[in-house]
């Protein structure tokens, strides 16, 4: 089972537990230097609960077919539906090309 976890209150983010990244890249520099700034300031207000979560993949692992891949958070599930959505539109708008490649000899060509 694949977990894809959103923000859970744990120390992860204290500077302790994180080593953050300096800037190396200057085409990266300013948004690396939001997402630091963003992560530090959520600090202690991170929606998840761990109790809750230790809890919820005690009881997905028990079962007799456990999902191959799990959201786990209210976060973690807008991320993955936002993800799905952007997929599907760019599939959507280019089928026709992405479709034509096959071989014409080969079955749907």
């Amino acid at each position: 089972m694949l977990v894809e976890p959103g923000f859970f209150r744990t120390e992860l983010l204290e500077n302790a537990s994180t080593t953050w990244p300096e800037p190396s890249i200057d085409d990266y520099g300013e948004r690396t230097r939001q997402t630091v700034a963003a992560w530090q300031g959520m600090n202690g207000k991170q929606g998840g609960d761990p109790a809750k979560l230790a809890a919820a993949l005690v009881q997905l692992a028990s079962r007799h077919e456990p999902p191959a891949r799990w959201a786990a958070g209210a976060d973690a599930v807008a991320t993955v539906e936002k993800k799905a959505r952007t997929m599907l539109a760019q599939a959507d708008a280019h089928r026709t090309l992405s479709s034509s490649l096959a071989h014409d000899d080969a079955a749907g060509g």
